[in-house]
């Protein structure tokens, strides 16, 4: 499944690394495209091994903020 998040906080190619990295160290999670410029966070993910609000949690944890 993908799942387009729109993040806060991006701003620059560092801060879509940190979040790439960390959310593909994470089980259920298959690839992960970050744009700084477009403020997203676009995941491939199985939702049998992870849920969206995980997933936004994590994004969270990095010091971005998930918007509705």
């Amino acid at each position: 499944m993908k799942k387009e998040f729109r993040v806060s906080g991006l701003r620059c190619p560092s801060c879509e690394r940190l979040v790439e990295e960390a959310l593909g160290e994470l089980d259920g999670v298959d690839l992960v495209k970050a744009s700084h410029a477009e403020g997203v966070v676009e995941v491939d993910y199985d939702p049998e091994m992870i849920s969206p609000a995980a997933i936004g949690a994590l994004i969270e944890e990095q010091g971005f903020k998930v918007l509705l």
